[in-house]
């Protein structure tokens, strides 16, 4: 067992659910969030008695501090929430738009900054922003979520300077093939391993293991880590 406490906002489903049952097998406790408390709860009692839930929408920052105000002392925190978005230019909608940036730029720093008196000044504690491949790799209907996931650096940029020597870096899956989203859609997974040089695309096992090296690597800050299996390359 650890000492260590780490929140993983968004840690109720997919990647951030399987990065806190691999962190609880480690030893750590976690507190993982969801919009429903109900839903919080319940994935808390199935990881078991290392885990707590909170509930949290990020999308309502003026309420962030209020539900995270039963939150103690933090040794780490992993923003994975994130809503799937389909908004060309040609055809924009305003209010899904404002929700998304809203979500995960606005709301991403208000969680920080109302946490940052639980988290301990010091190069062991760790802060890893999701993003996603979308900054650099569009596809059509990716207007918002590009322009978000790009401004995920900008925000790590910032947040690892001002708040020295506290860690903050930022994570870019790919496709990630064995995730729910994507494992309901194997034609397009398919399609996507065709772009891979090893021909297979990342996995959620993958993506856990490089949340974790950015979390509790000491020499690592600022840096924006894509996993993708190098798809783009081909």
């Amino acid at each position: 067992m650890t000492d260590r406490t780490i929140l993983i906002v968004g840690g109720s489903a997919g990647i951030g659910l399987e990065l806190a049952k691999d962190l609880i097998a480690g030893g750590d406790r976690v507190i993982v969030t969801s919009r429903s408390q109900d839903t919080a709860d319940a994935v808390a009692s199935e990881l078991g008695d290392r885990a707590t839930g909170v509930t949290v929408d990020l999308s309502e920052p003026e309420q962030i501090a209020a539900r995270l105000a039963s939150v103690g002392k933090l040794d780490g925190v992993v923003l994975t929430a994130i809503e799937r978005d389909a908004n060309t230019v040609r055809d924009y909608d305003i209010d899904r738009a404002r929700r998304l940036i809203t979500l995960k730029l606005i709301g991403y720093t208000e969680t920080i900054h109302t946490l940052l008196d639980r988290l301990e000044p010091t190069v062991d504690t760790g802060i890893v922003l999701f993003g996603g491949r979308a900054k650099d790799a569009p596809y059509p209907g990716s207007t918002t979520v590009s322009t978000i996931n790009g401004g995920v650096d900008g925000l790590m940029n910032t947040l690892a300077l001002e708040l020295a020597p506290i860690r903050v870096n930022s994570l870019h899956p790919g496709i990630i093939g064995d995730s729910p989203f994507w494992a309901a859609k194997p034609e397009a997974v398919a399609g996507y391993e065709k772009r891979t040089p090893g021909g297979q695309l990342a996995t959620m096992a993958d993506i856990v293991d490089a949340a974790k090296f950015l979390l509790f690597n000491r020499g690592v800050s600022a840096h924006s880590l894509n996993v993708d299996r190098g798809w783009r390359i081909t």
